[in-house]
């Protein structure tokens, strides 16, 4: 079933849930851990929403509930390295057969993205209480609906250039933080049919999905990303059109 025949789009929410499970200072935060609280606003905003987490058998991702996924969005950090493979590159072959994939804070480093990008996807950072302003550098995308200028949060970890990650097709956000660095912080993709946005803010410690800019960007985001109907992509040998003279 595509989202074209769908009456809400499907959204599955993955995240390490291991901060959460070890951290108090990240159960401030969110007590039923970050897949729980991007869940909730989710379906707020009318998603049809479920979670899967890293321990889950499958990691939460089997072929079943990736074929009945719209858009995956996709929060790591400290358990990079204990994503099987073989799940990574059955989540690849989603993304590229046309499911959205939202990327989020600290996921750069994971392997889904690293190989959508073939980069290391590598960047400078610091934990300092920076306050980070978003500006809008695509006035007009979908993603943006809703935004001014820019939006601010008050209290961010610091992302800083450079980003080693390809050209963004389409640059949505560039952030600029009270030390002086700025990032590419909303970066936008196609790998085959599907959609990529990267979204920079979300550290653990610190109450960033409960922002209500950040929501409306993981909304919009989640919106631009999902398939577009079409046919099936054909490959292979493949006889000719027209008749032989």
């Amino acid at each position: 079933m595509t989202a074209s025949s769908s009456t809400k789009l499907r959204v599955t929410v993955w995240n390490e849930f291991r901060h959460e499970r070890h951290s108090k200072e990240v159960q401030k935060h969110y007590p039923e851990g970050i897949h729980k609280t991007i869940a909730g606003f989710l379906g707020e905003a009318g998603l049809e929403v479920r979670t899967a987490t890293l321990d889950e058998p499958e990691h939460g991702l089997t072929q079943e509930v990736l074929d009945s996924t719209d858009v995956l969005t996709w929060w790591g950090h400290m358990a990079h390295g204990d994503v099987s493979d073989e799940i990574v590159e059955r989540v690849y072959k989603r993304v590229l057969d046309g499911m959205g994939l939202i990327v989020l804070h600290s996921g750069h480093f994971s392997k889904i993205f690293r190989k959508l990008m073939g980069t290391t996807c590598d960047l400078k950072w610091r934990e300092s209480g920076d306050r980070e302003r978003l500006w809008v550098v695509a006035p007009g995308h979908p993603i943006t609906e809703g935004l001014g200028d820019y939006f601010e949060i008050e209290e961010e970890e610091m992302y800083g250039e450079h980003f080693d990650i390809p050209a963004p097709e389409t640059l949505v956000f560039i952030s600029w933080f009270t030390g002086g660095e700025v990032f590419r912080s909303g970066a936008c993709y196609t790998r085959g049919r599907g959609k990529i946005f990267y979204f920079r803010p979300g550290h653990e410690t610190l109450p960033t999905y409960h922002n209500k800019d950040v929501q409306r960007v993981i909304v919009n985001g989640v919106h631009w990303a999902a398939p577009t109907p079409g046919l099936p992509r054909v490959f292979g040998n493949t006889p000719a059109l027209e008749g032989s003279k």
